[in-house]
């Protein structure tokens, strides 16, 4: 695979691994992923945060462990924020997919590796479209492992509103009576899901922007006013990485758009 496209922010964000460990509650509250203890996992961490999400890959691999977990999340942001072509942005999902299921298997107590599994289906769903995806019945895989996610841990803040957006996406595609009667998306546990997934983690500011279009997808113009505050207040948000600030500009320019 050709070098990944560099983060526009690579170089604004100057961490180490002492300023990520002091930050590490803040800067992990979304995905609740505990402090590594291994020094090498660490600094993967450190190299994501960055904005670092080629080196932090290859990092995160090479430590093995709960290094898998920070090279799936940067694989992910990078075929989110920064991989243009379409092709290869659903080639980068389905590696990570197929990485965190491996990882589910090898640890199954793992949250993330559920989660990374959820997040990289789910946007792979988006990509060849939802209602294509629920006919190949990835819509359930993406449910029952965000599902197993909140299980395994309760203040998963980022596993609560993927929630609350399956929920959203599929009522959206296919309608609430079908959506509820083949899939079990119902309006009012997504609106849950979002509502827990802020007040988990209420400065967030992805949070707030999945939030936002999960609103809209669910109520329509009845919620513009409200995902028009998420937008604004994300806009305003003081990133503290390079992630944080891709979020930042993305929310902006919803916002404007």
């Amino acid at each position: 695979m050709a070098r990944w496209t560099a983060c526009p922010f690579v170089g604004e964000y100057p961490l180490d691994a002492e300023q990520v460990r002091a930050l590490w509650d803040r800067l992990h509250r979304g995905d609740a992923e505990p402090l590594p203890a291994d020094a090498a996992v660490l600094q993967a961490w450190v190299l994501y945060h960055r904005g670092e999400f080629e080196a932090a890959e290859q990092a995160g691999l090479a430590a093995g462990g709960s290094g898998i977990t920070v090279a799936n999340k940067a694989a992910a942001m990078q075929a989110t924020h920064l991989e243009a072509a379409e092709p290869v942005r659903l080639d980068m999902f389905l590696y990570v997919a197929q990485r965190a299921q491996a990882q589910s298997e090898a640890q199954p107590d793992n949250p993330n590796a559920w989660y990374w599994h959820a997040y990289a289906l789910g946007r792979y769903s988006q990509g060849v479209s939802v209602a294509k995806a629920l006919a190949q019945g990835l819509g359930g895989k993406v449910r029952e492992s965000l599902e197993r996610t909140i299980a395994l841990q309760p203040a998963h803040a980022d596993a609560h509103i993927a929630l609350g957006s399956f929920h959203a996406e599929v009522i959206d595609k296919v309608g609430a009576l079908i959506g509820g009667m083949t899939y079990g998306a119902k309006r009012e546990v997504g609106l849950r899901m979002f509502e827990e997934g802020l007040r988990l983690n209420p400065r967030s500011a992805i949070g707030m922007i999945e939030c936002a279009g999960g609103l809209l997808m669910l109520d329509g113009q009845e919620s513009a006013q409200r995902a028009h505050q998420l937008y604004a207040q994300a806009a305003a948000s003081e990133p503290l990485d390079a992630v944080e600030r891709l979020n930042v500009e993305r929310a902006r320019h919803e916002l404007h758009d």
